[in-house]
């Protein structure tokens, strides 16, 4: 995205933003899952990733303040570990791969991990082998694609991980899973800041979060959670399905 960002496009980032801390203040999850595809439509794959990376760990600090009494710190703690080795790869192959085939990778790679967690029923499993499997697969998926909700869900289902705690839990792993995504791309040079749009278009972005949470908390109290995973699946499918098709005709040279 050139610097002038034009008035339409920020007004979809910003709005993405509020529809994604909405669904994560219901559900717990959200905000990786709605700005992601919308953000590396309109900024790229390296930028837009970046700046999710950056509105997730914002948006995850302050759920958790008020999620704070339903957190399982043991969780966190068995899975927060794995989440930097899972990172370097993640950094490592969006510095390595080409723009359009990082669409293609995105897109892919968000199709592949919903439908993973809508199709496959993996048996109850217990353990730190699982948590660490969880901690790498989030970390990688966070810094490469901007999302790590998916891994999640399957862990906690596989887990039967209570609701309540589970939403709550996965606020200080998303906010952990996000600054090291940021520091690991940065560090390694595979998304330089100097990519992202200008500084008061970052800070409108993210100030969009509180706007979100206050409507999220609203509208917990009278949507539920499985309602907004099934929104935030619609909103994730479609932009998913919109950068693998630009991904693959831009590789093609059709676009």
């Amino acid at each position: 995205m050139p610097a002038d960002v034009g008035p339409l496009l920020l007004l979809i980032a910003a709005a993405s933003v509020v529809l994604g801390t909405v669904l994560q203040r219901v559900s717990g999850m959200g905000v990786g899952l709605v700005v992601s595809p919308t953000l590396t439509l309109l900024l790229g794959p390296v930028a837009g990733v970046l700046l999710t990376n950056i509105t997730t760990t914002v948006s995850a600090a302050v759920i958790a303040i008020t999620l704070w009494r339903d957190i399982d710190w043991r969780r966190y703690l068995y899975l927060a570990p794995l989440i930097v080795v899972g990172s370097v790869p993640g950094a490592l192959l969006v510095g390595a791969a080409d723009r359009s085939w990082l669409e293609v990778i995105i897109g892919a790679a968000l199709i592949g991990t919903l439908l993973m967690t809508a199709l496959v029923r993996i048996p109850p499993v217990s353990g730190a082998v699982p948590a660490a499997v969880a901690g790498t697969a989030g970390g990688f998926l966070n810094t490469a694609v901007g999302v790590a909700a998916p891994a999640m869900l399957v862990y906690a289902q596989t887990t039967n991980w209570q609701q309540r705690s589970f939403a709550a839990t996965l606020q200080p792993i998303f906010f952990t899973m996000g600054l090291t995504s940021v520091i690991t791309k940065v560090g390694l040079g595979a998304a330089p800041i100097s990519g992202l749009p200008p500084l008061p278009v970052v800070g409108l972005v993210v100030a969009m979060v509180p706007v979100g949470l206050l409507l999220g908390g609203l509208g917990a109290k009278r949507v539920t959670a499985e309602a907004g995973r099934r929104v935030a699946v619609v909103v994730v499918t479609a932009g998913a399905l919109a950068l693998l098709v630009r991904g693959v005709g831009s590789v093609a040279g059709v676009i």
